[in-house]
């Protein structure tokens, strides 16, 4: 198993991100959580299979149409377990 941090920049916010975010974590099986920062960011954090991690995240490197990723920063964090995948309020 293996869990990421993830904080994406650029046009992220207002395009329909963490919602099909949410359902493309879903359909990859991964579990996690997306929210929006106050700094205009998108952040998540994923936790599945490295191979579907790695599809979230390339998924993640473009995002859905209307969106501009300028950036993603990718950690590594502690697995956790869990179920589900799920949009947070803004932090």
């Amino acid at each position: 198993m293996r869990r990421v941090h993830v904080v994406v920049q650029g046009e992220v916010q207002g395009v329909g991100f963490r919602y099909t975010m949410r359902m493309v974590a879903r359909e990859a099986g991964v579990v996690g959580w997306v929210r929006n920062r106050r700094d205009g960011s998108v952040e998540a954090e994923i936790e599945g299979e490295s191979g579907r991690v790695d599809e979230v995240l390339a998924w993640m490197a473009e995002g859905p149409p209307g969106s501009r990723v300028e950036s993603a920063t990718v950690s590594d964090a502690a697995p956790a377990g869990g179920s589900g995948f799920e949009v947070l309020p803004t932090a």
